[in-house]
């Protein structure tokens, strides 16, 4: 499943701009799922959350950025990964505002400009990775065929490590 020639970083920001959950957690700590969002093209090579003063993760970066990691699971979008890489506390109005989703209006009544709403950055730094274009018909169809001829599965894609 590796191709030398394959853009794994490319695959991993595009594959990253429609994932809806992921763990993030300081690393060796605790971990908590949180919403991941990814600035157009990845422009700035971060993965972007918003959380409210006073929660773990927040606290956590506080001082300075923290050694950190994320992990994605995303059937749909064909990207399962452990990323390592820092978390750190950020204040910018502009990334926030371009961010912002109806989702996080729910937790937040007075939307971006609420004065719990805490801004992070997680830039990865390395990861492990399964990136494959195999939607889920594909997938299953795959796991059976491979059951009946008792061959491995061809999901296409890639698998390996991905520095940042």
């Amino acid at each position: 499943m590796k191709d030398a020639s394959h853009d794994s970083k490319g695959d991993f920001w595009d594959a990253m701009e429609d994932v809806s959950e992921c763990m993030l957690g300081i690393k060796g700590d605790f971990m908590v799922p949180m919403t991941p969002k990814v600035r157009d093209d990845a422009e700035d090579g971060k993965i972007w959350f918003v959380t409210a003063e006073g929660t773990d993760l927040h606290k956590a970066t506080k001082g300075g950025a923290e050694e950190a990691r994320m992990i994605v699971s995303a059937r749909n979008q064909g990207l399962w990964a452990d990323i390592e890489g820092t978390l750190a506390a950020e204040n910018d109005p502009k990334v926030l505002e371009e961010i912002w989703s109806a989702m996080m209006g729910a937790w937040f009544e007075d939307g971006p400009q609420d004065e719990d709403v805490r801004l992070m950055s997680f830039t990865p730094r390395h990861a492990e990775a399964t990136i494959t274009d195999a939607n889920p018909v594909q997938f299953f169809y795959q796991i059976a065929k491979a059951k009946v001829t008792d061959t491995k599965p061809d999901l296409g894609g890639w698998s390996g490590k991905i520095t940042f």
